[in-house]
């Protein structure tokens, strides 16, 4: 005699393209059974037994169709089942492994089915930047007779046009935040007169030249953004920054140092060191408007911040040029079709640049800028038949280096921060 542990196998019930799990009760009888037990007594034994059947299915139908939620009030009511055969469906708890599966499914197949992003997008973007750049500072080189302040106020004022109809559509509004006016002001005033120096150093110098100092902004940046947003400068900064100036200083090629020799020096020396000046003083502005822009972050958008830009520059040059008398028309067709043409780039060089910023890392966008002094050696010599300068080939070489030093720091820094 000893303890019998009986169970009755049951049949689970079938489901379309499911699983059906039977978890069956054991019940311990402490009865003594006696081995010459007879067929009629098991038959009797299995009609007593209790079995518990839970039933784990897909799609929540036993023999009867019914959702999950009906199948939940099943789930309470069939607890009163008939004697002997106590049976649970369980359908919310399955229905909701099975739905986050089949969630996980469909969002496989989305995703798979989604197309993925080009991985080069964001440095096309930054190329077509570059180009539209390098060609407005060509056109401004090519257009003669009218001042450089002129030349801006007709771009500002295209730029108004074109910018106005996105802050209506953007409902961005024409002011901006009451907290950020202040610095949506100053951007507006030191950027435009950056973009005033550039082109008046296009005028008086070589465009390559000009290029070349303009574009030695990004270590001036460092240096500013390490003054007045306390951020970290290293000894690197300081490398890249003597670079620049080195490189700066071979393309001016001042008198104390380098003599009378003044070889390769497009017009008057005079004009030359003028437009040096104005170049360098540009690429500082340029610094400035960065470290603006930095201040204000992301709250401000960006239509709003080139609204600013074109409306304090376009009353600023119109200012200047009637106080200097400077006003005049172009002297043909060609000249008023090309200042239209330098609007519309310079809008769709920022529009470019943004969404490169948008979908690439800065550094990797500063390095695909670094073809813009490429190519304005390259227009130079094509367009303006004017061969470069080894002084000027040494000194772009310097700020090269050095803008591209800053810019894979920081890729560097920023990746492994990530």
């Amino acid at each position: 005699m000893g303890d019998c542990n009986h169970c009755t196998p049951g049949r689970a019930l079938s489901v379309e393209d499911g699983v059906t799990v039977v978890f069956h009760k054991v019940d311990s009888h402490s009865t003594n059974c006696n081995d010459d037990r007879d067929d009629d007594d098991d038959d009797n034994g299995d009609d007593e037994r209790t079995t518990e059947r839970i039933h784990l299915q897909s799609n929540c139908r036993v023999s009867w169709e019914n959702d999950c939620d009906a199948a939940e009030g099943e789930a309470g009511g069939r607890e009163d089942s008939p004697e002997g055969s106590e049976e649970k469906t369980l359908c919310p708890l399955v229905c909701c492994v099975r739905s986050g599966l089949a969630s996980r499914d469909g969002s496989a197949r989305e995703d798979s089915e989604t197309p993925k992003k080009c991985s080069g997008l964001g440095l096309f973007y930054a190329f077509l930047s570059t180009v539209f750049f390098s060609t407005i500072a060509l056109l401004v080189k090519t257009i003669q007779g009218i001042h450089a302040i002129e030349i801006s106020a007709i771009r500002c004022f295209f730029q108004i046009l074109f910018t106005m109809p996105l802050l209506i559509y953007h409902k961005t509004g024409f002011l901006g935040p009451r907290d950020k006016r202040v610095y949506l002001v100053l951007r507006g005033f030191i950027g435009s007169n950056a973009m005033i120096l550039l082109f008046y150093a296009v005028q008086q110098m070589p465009l390559a030249d000009a290029t070349v100092i303009m574009f030695s902004n990004p270590v001036f940046t460092s240096i500013l953004a390490w003054i007045f947003l306390k951020e970290r400068c290293t000894i690197w900064d300081c490398v890249f920054t003597v670079f620049t100036i080195t490189g700066v200083i071979l393309i001016a090629r001042p008198p104390f140092l380098f003599g009378e020799d003044r070889r390769g020096i497009e017009g008057n020396y005079t004009n030359h060191i003028k437009g040096t000046i104005a170049a360098f003083a540009g690429a500082i502005g340029a610094a400035f408007t960065f470290v603006v822009l930095r201040k204000m972050g992301k709250s401000v958008h960006y239509y709003l911040s080139v609204w600013y830009y074109a409306v304090i520059g376009f009353i600023e040059c119109v200012i200047t040029v009637s106080v200097l008398g400077e006003w005049k028309i172009p002297f043909c067709g060609r000249d008023r079709w090309l200042l239209m043409l330098i609007a519309v780039l310079g809008i769709a060089g920022q529009t470019f640049l943004t969404k490169a910023l948008q979908i690439e890392k800065a550094g990797p966008v500063a390095l695909m800028r670094t073809i813009d002094v490429v190519l304005a050696f390259i227009f130079q010599f094509i367009f303006l038949n004017r061969a470069p300068t080894w002084w000027s080939l040494g000194g772009a070489l310097c700020v090269v280096v050095s803008t591209s030093g800053v810019a894979l720091r920081k890729w560097y820094v920023n990746s492994h921060k990530s």
